[in-house]
């Protein structure tokens, strides 16, 4: 149906690009109907805050020490600027499809990067399906490493407890003592049902770093500030860049978030849910690395949880409650990895078409057994943590939303400016440069280390 909606005029291109930039969004959102389970601006808040404070807030220590105090505390803020600005650019790429599709109420990112192409330039439209999955590929893989490190934060924590108590069990054995929990949450098919759990992870998050930094100032006098690197370069920039994107690892749920408010306008306006989620996220990350990073210095760990004292019973009980704060944000990381998967599978098997809830359930279990597996032979952490950050996130995060841009934005007559154009490719080089350094040095590392 979509082929046959092609848009012949510059003139009719321009007006529809106007109306959904210019007041269009309202209109548009006035005839989305209510969903029966929509979800509040506080619940949408606290899903994106969720989805993008897990395992990396822990690792801003480590983040810290690879960027240096000074660096690292001004590129935070210009890589979250960075990342809200591409978020809106997935928006606006998603407003426009569904103004050029009738009968449409909203797409999710696949969806949204499928619309784009179709509608785009006509020497682009071929690749349309395929972009399509290439962003569920990098989706499926993102969120595929955010549970698996989750798995490993979780097991390391436990671990370090169990052994300071008399549990002398390996740590392979603690992982597969974390799985049956896992699975419970797991299980929920709707976002709204999971609002209670999300909650619950961020009171538990939030208490643990509280409690982690407390204790990082209790415990003695702080280091001088000069004896830590301010700046730093080369293969550590690479790493830092890998773990800061990870560590803003919300983009995934920006459009399911979106799509599932009351209000989705409110979502991304000028004091709404993103800006405001956002400003609070790299405040943290920021003071949470600072004061890590000056605390421990180079001996700072993956998670910062890591480096209390395991003898201490605060401290035990610090890595049990962050722990618990991880483990509850498994379920909403794995149901974004859910609503890519299932759908291709319950269209193309005529067993999940009879038995949809039977083999939704089916699915789940094999995904949770699978980032179980891939979490038991993770050597380190935060390697994994850079690695998958400069990979498949950056990608996400910045890629694909520019290249998004550059196709809606070609259908319209000047619709591509000066600035557009050198705004774009400013934020295509910095992506490009860290997908290939990060990539590249996380590997290194992570061979060093099996080796």
């Amino acid at each position: 149906m979509g082929r046959t909606l092609e848009i012949t005029k510059p003139e009719q291109q321009q007006q529809q690009h106007q109306n959904a930039t210019k007041g269009g969004e309202k209109d548009l959102e006035s005839t989305i109907v209510k969903r029966r389970h929509a979800t509040s601006n506080l619940e949408a808040a606290t899903h994106l805050f969720k989805g993008s404070v897990g395992a990396g807030l822990f690792a801003m220590g480590d983040c810290f020490k690879n960027g240096g105090l000074i660096g690292s505390t001004l590129m935070l803020p210009i890589i979250a600027i960075m990342c809200v600005h591409c978020e809106r650019l997935l928006i606006r790429g998603s407003l426009l499809a569904v103004a050029q599709t009738p009968g449409a109420t909203f797409y999710d990112y696949p969806e949204t990067v499928e619309k784009c192409f179709e509608y785009g330039p006509r020497p682009l439209r071929r690749m349309s399906r395929a972009m399509k999955l290439i962003v569920e590929m990098f989706l499926c893989v993102t969120q595929f490493g955010f549970c698996a490190i989750y798995f490993v934060f979780i097991t390391e924590n436990l671990y370090q407890v169990m052994q300071q108590n008399g549990i002398d069990i390996s740590m392979s054995l603690v992982m597969l003592i974390t799985l049956l929990p896992a699975m419970i949450p797991s299980l929920m098919t709707n976002l709204k049902y999971i609002s209670p759990v999300s909650l619950l992870a961020n009171c538990a998050l939030l208490f643990g770093l509280i409690a982690t930094l407390s204790i990082a100032f209790t415990s003695g006098p702080m280091p001088p500030v000069r004896e830590r690197n301010y700046f730093t370069g080369g293969s550590q920039l690479a790493l830092f860049f890998g773990t800061a994107l990870f560590s803003y690892e919300g983009i995934a749920l920006i459009l399911p978030l979106r799509n599932s408010m009351r209000e989705p306008e409110k979502f991304s306006s000028r004091f709404g849910v993103l800006n405001v989620t956002m400003v609070l996220i790299t405040s943290l990350f920021i003071f949470t690395g600072f004061v890590s990073y000056v605390r421990w210095g180079e001996d700072v760990a993956g998670s910062i949880t890591l480096n209390l004292d395991v003898e201490d019973v605060m401290s035990q009980v610090v890595k049990m409650v962050a722990a618990m704060g991880v483990f509850f944000g498994y379920p909403i990381q794995f149901f974004v990895m859910m609503k890519i998967l299932w759908p291709p599978v319950k269209r193309n098997n005529s067993c999940a078409q009879k038995y949809p809830i039977t083999m939704q359930v089916a699915l789940r279990f094999i995904m949770i057994m699978m980032t179980f597996c891939v979490a038991l032979v993770v050597p380190q952490l935060n390697l994994f943590i850079s690695l998958i950050g400069a990979l498949c996130s950056t990608s996400l995060a910045f890629v694909i939303p520019i290249i998004i841009d550059f196709v809606t934005r070609a259908q319209v007559p000047k619709g591509l400016g000066t600035w557009i154009y050198f705004k774009n490719i400013v934020i295509l080089t910095i992506a490009i440069l860290g997908i290939v350094t990060g990539t590249y040095q996380s590997v290194v590392e992570i061979i060093r280390e099996f080796q």
